[in-house]
């Protein structure tokens, strides 16, 4: 492999938690764009409370615990300055939310009543529900000696108040706390006949506020508001150490909810007196504090959204097409795919020829077996239904369950379950490694041989979000490729010694060198004056030896063009260092998920490679999981990978940002191109044919 000179020591890489901060705050700009409908604005905000909730359970609680190892290079104030940014981020979202999004749905008489803005009547429906559907379910716990702070699960909102006068049995208890029921619905319409021609909706955190006083008779509330504490919420479990890692998971699911709490989120309104009580409660620092201006977790208002009628304020409906010139149909998967590859290329195109290969496999009776990897399929889903008949009308049937994918390992586990009881094969990979990669092979018997069959892709083998993923599938029957395909299952499975595939690439053995041995090649090029380029799209490039790649490459004169979706820790443009290099996001309808790596060191046409992966350049999914990577050979292919899914992003003016040297990212322009927009209208023109 070429070896790589040196990046300047005096580089520092981008802080990786500050950059996925950057990226919400490119999405939470989705709900400033008057070009996006009213309602998709306020789900884009809603998006990024979601997304700022996993960032505290999984990555801000990561960088607290390496904050503690003097060795790890991350330092207080580190943290400090991610905490300030998050805080930054979240004022913006409340104002937003407030300033702009809730005037412009009351301008469209779409509003959330408080209780200061209902008129008698609604305050009487309200007393009704509350008496009806919520006092029933409300467990007010007053704190003493033998009622202490009560266990709060991670996400649960409260109330707190202080409350006035004595108990029943003539003590001074004054805090109280009311756990807001769970199953009940966050957001509640009122009937159209008290809405004064509005659709008026009600949050039930108004509800209880407005009656919180009748839960604690002779004596009146003083002080109150809502709160959330947020938890560490990254199972850990020595898969070295248990006998039986699904039962060991399915143990841990039951305390993730109680994990150590890392963020408290209060009604701006919030005294101080409650809100350091508590902070004391979970141990939490002032910084860890997080006053908001409105309803404390906003992703429940997805319930609105879903609740309110006026389309004209969602995004036209869009039907993925199915790609009829190249799989006709009514005709055999098998007998088209015997002829040709075909490329998939998500939402644009529809996710059914997949799951219509697992359908005519299960229904086939000459196909023998069946192999797939599920790293996040849903609770429900028609694939894993698939298998399980399969598995009862006597096929072999393997199924890798990753049952590590985080908050979908319950789903996972009971799939796993599911498969064993109707006998199907599941193996969980290989401790200590995710098994992210993502696999589908059938193998048939035609005549006196067998034939595989394989399906590749860069997503989830879920339905549902290959709706608003974007995302590339190939499918194969390629012997060359199917081999490989089968090489890694049997490996998954017998945890036998690596043997390298003839045409994948496979993390943690060969992918990471390949990547940089492609790099290289790219960079002895640029030095010698031949034409060079490299093209990524991915979703994250935190890996520290390939941006050093990148960045020689460059230096060396190289082209390098990067589209990266969420966290980069490559700061772009800086003089004499990553001056050659443009890093973009774009952040549009869909969710960017590709991922495709294209590298040229020449002008002959064994200088070109592009591959299509499940793996992004970070160092967990180059070094610590199973990842695919698998060339695209046919040359119209190729072309058409580049000319779908990289050409129209490199040029995107309307949905693109640009990262800058310290890390910020402006948006390109306000009109001109979007690429999934003109993706859309050119499958759509295709499917309509």
């Amino acid at each position: 492999m070429t070896q790589l000179p040196a990046v300047p020591p005096s580089l520092t890489l981008l802080n990786r938690e500050q950059a996925i901060l950057e990226f919400n705050r490119r999405v939470l700009a989705q709900a400033q764009r008057d070009d996006v409908p009213l309602l998709e604005r306020l789900r884009y905000i809603c998006i990024v409370s979601s997304n700022l909730d996993e960032f505290f359970e999984v990555r801000f609680a990561d960088m607290l615990d390496a904050a503690r190892d003097p060795g790890s290079g991350i330092t207080a104030r580190d943290v400090e300055r991610v905490g300030a940014a998050a805080h930054e981020l979240i004022d913006q979202q409340y104002s937003i939310f407030n300033e702009q999004v809730m005037p412009a749905l009351k301008a469209r008489h779409i509003l959330i009543l408080n209780h200061a803005d209902r008129n008698e009547v609604q305050r009487a429906w309200v007393a009704r529900f509350f008496e009806r559907e919520v006092r029933p379910l409300l467990v007010p716990v007053g704190l003493d000696p033998a009622h202490p702070f009560p266990q709060v699960a991670n996400k649960s909102l409260h109330f707190i108040a202080r409350i006035s006068g004595k108990d029943a049995l003539g003590r001074d208890t004054r805090i109280a706390i009311v756990k807001v029921p769970r199953v009940l619905p966050r957001v509640i319409k009122l009937p159209a006949a008290i809405g004064d021609g509005r659709q008026a909706y009600v949050l039930l955190t108004s509800v209880i506020r407005a009656h919180l006083e009748e839960l604690f008779p002779g004596r009146q509330v003083e002080a109150f508001s809502q709160f959330r504490v947020t938890r560490d919420s990254d199972l850990e479990v020595d898969e070295e150490e248990v006998a039986n890692l699904r039962h060991a998971l399915r143990s841990g699911l039951t305390t993730r909810h109680f994990g150590r709490a890392v963020r408290l989120e209060v009604v701006n309104t919030c005294p101080e007196e409650l809100s350091g009580f508590l902070l004391e409660q979970f141990q939490l620092p002032a910084a860890a504090l997080y006053r908001v201006n409105g309803p404390v977790n906003l992703v429940r208002l997805n319930e609105l959204i879903d609740m309110t009628e006026a389309d004209e304020l969602r995004f036209q409906p869009y039907e993925p097409a199915w790609p009829q010139r190249r799989l006709p149909r009514g005709k055999s998967m098998f007998e088209q795919l015997k002829k040709h590859d075909v490329l998939l290329h998500h939402p644009f195109e529809s996710f059914e020829p997949v799951v219509q290969l697992l359908r005519e496999a299960v229904a086939d009776p000459d196909v023998l077996a069946i192999k797939q990897t599920v790293y996040r399929t849903g609770s429900k889903s028609e694939l894993m239904d698939l298998l399980i008949e399969a598995a009862r009308r006597g096929k072999e049937v393997m199924v890798v369950v990753e049952l590590k994918a985080r908050f979908d390992e319950e789903a996972n586990i009971n799939w796993a379950e599911r498969l064993e009881a109707v006998g199907a094969q599941v193996v969980y990979g290989i401790v200590g490694l995710k098994t992210h990669a993502k696999l589908l092979l059938v193998t048939r018997r035609e005549g006196n041989k067998l034939r595989r069959y394989v399906h590749l892709s860069t997503g989830n083998y879920n339905p549902k979000t290959a709706r608003f993923y974007t995302d590339l599938g190939y499918l194969s029957a390629d012997p060359d490729l199917t081999a490989d395909a089968d090489t890694v299952f049997r490996q998954l499975a017998s945890l036998s010694k690596f043997k390298a595939p003839k045409r994948l690439l496979l993390a943690p053995f060969n992918l990471h060198s390949r990547m940089l041995e492609f790099l290289g090649r790219v960079t002895e090029a640029a030095r010698a004056g031949y034409k060079s380029r490299v093209v990524l799209k991915i979703n994250a490039l935190t890996d520290a030896e390939l941006i050093q790649g990148l960045i020689v490459a460059a230096q060396a004169g190289a082209r390098v063009d990067l589209i990266v979706r969420g966290a980069c820790m490559l700061p772009p443009g800086l003089p004499g260092v990553s001056d050659n290099i443009l890093v973009r996001s774009v952040v549009g309808r869909f969710l960017e998920h590709s991922r495709i790596s294209y590298f040229r060191w020449g002008d002959a046409e064994d200088q070109e490679v592009l591959y299509l992966s499940s793996a992004d350049w970070m160092s967990r999914n180059m070094l610590r999981r199973i990842e695919v990577a698998w060339p695209v050979l046919d040359a119209k292919l190729r072309q058409r990978v580049i000319d779908e899914a990289l050409q129209p992003y490199l040029h995107d003016s309307l949905d693109a940002w640009q990262l800058s040297p310290d890390g910020r990212s402006h948006r390109v322009s306000s009109q001109g191109l979007s690429a999934q927009q003109a993706l859309m209208a050119r499958f759509g023109g295709e499917s309509a044919a």
